[in-house]
């Protein structure tokens, strides 16, 4: 079991606000649309995009009807590599159509070890502490939240006898 830190608790606290905001499934969503090539694989991955769950129903798009049929054969493996990935049963079913299919573009994961370079006072904190923040930064997919979330880190453990104080 790994030691205690300030930031233990933040990834508890993070998990009960979207479970109370409902952002569970949306935040699933998301990991999905930006993991799918290493789920499904890249061949499936260039002609398919996860576009949301509903009632535990993937509702996926594919380029040409030949793929949704491809998909069809496909489903039950699918299912299996989602709720894997996903590390629970959240996907029961896979709704298929045909559509265009947009790929985002990847983020490289060392970001949110550059964001730290750009927020001070990072000289006050020691080669652990940012460590530390990069590692629970890195969790965060999304470039600004993960950006907002390495500042609120940094501020409370650069400051910890004024939480209030603004950022």
């Amino acid at each position: 079991m790994p030691a205690w830190s300030p930031l233990s608790p933040i990834a508890s606290a993070l998990d009960d606000l979207a479970q109370r905001f409902g952002l569970s499934v949306k935040l699933l969503e998301h990991r999905l649309q930006r993991q799918w090539p290493a789920i499904v694989g890249e061949h499936v991955a260039a002609h398919t995009r996860p576009e949301s769950i509903r009632f535990k129903k993937l509702h996926v798009i594919a380029d040409s009807s030949v793929w949704v049929q491809q998909l069809a054969f496909l489903k039950p493996s699918l299912i299996e590599s989602i709720n894997t990935a996903a590390g629970s049963p959240i996907v029961a079913d896979i709704v298929l159509r045909v559509g265009e299919v947009k790929h985002q573009g990847q983020v490289d994961g060392s970001e949110s070890t550059n964001n730290l370079t750009k927020i001070q006072p990072v000289h006050s904190l020691s080669p652990e502490s940012l460590a530390e923040v990069s590692r629970h930064a890195e969790a965060v997919e999304d470039p600004d939240i993960r950006a907002h979330l390495t500042k609120v880190m940094v501020h409370a453990l650069a400051n910890p006898s004024d939480p209030k104080k603004s950022l």
